[in-house]
């Protein structure tokens, strides 16, 4: 089976609760969601919740935010 490719948010969160030296059940205690919630976060889930996702970012002083990207780009008018 092909592994998944994960996102940005889920390299951040595995890499900064491991810095903090958590483990996924102590974090998400910490956080407020359940385990089941790290692991698919960590794991690059498509689908999640953003009230959850923030919940577990301002763990680390951060939280989802908007940012611009070169439409053109994107859209192959280069």
């Amino acid at each position: 089976m092909k592994e998944k490719p994960r996102n940005d948010i889920s390299k951040y969160v595995k890499q900064r609760r491991k810095q903090s030296k958590l483990t996924q059940p102590e974090m998400a205690l910490k956080a407020g969601v359940g385990l089941r919630f790290v692991r698919d976060l960590e794991q690059g889930k498509n689908t999640l919740r953003m009230d959850k996702v923030n919940d577990v970012l301002r763990l680390f002083g951060e939280t989802l935010g908007v940012v611009p990207l070169d439409r053109d780009k994107i859209l192959g008018n280069e």
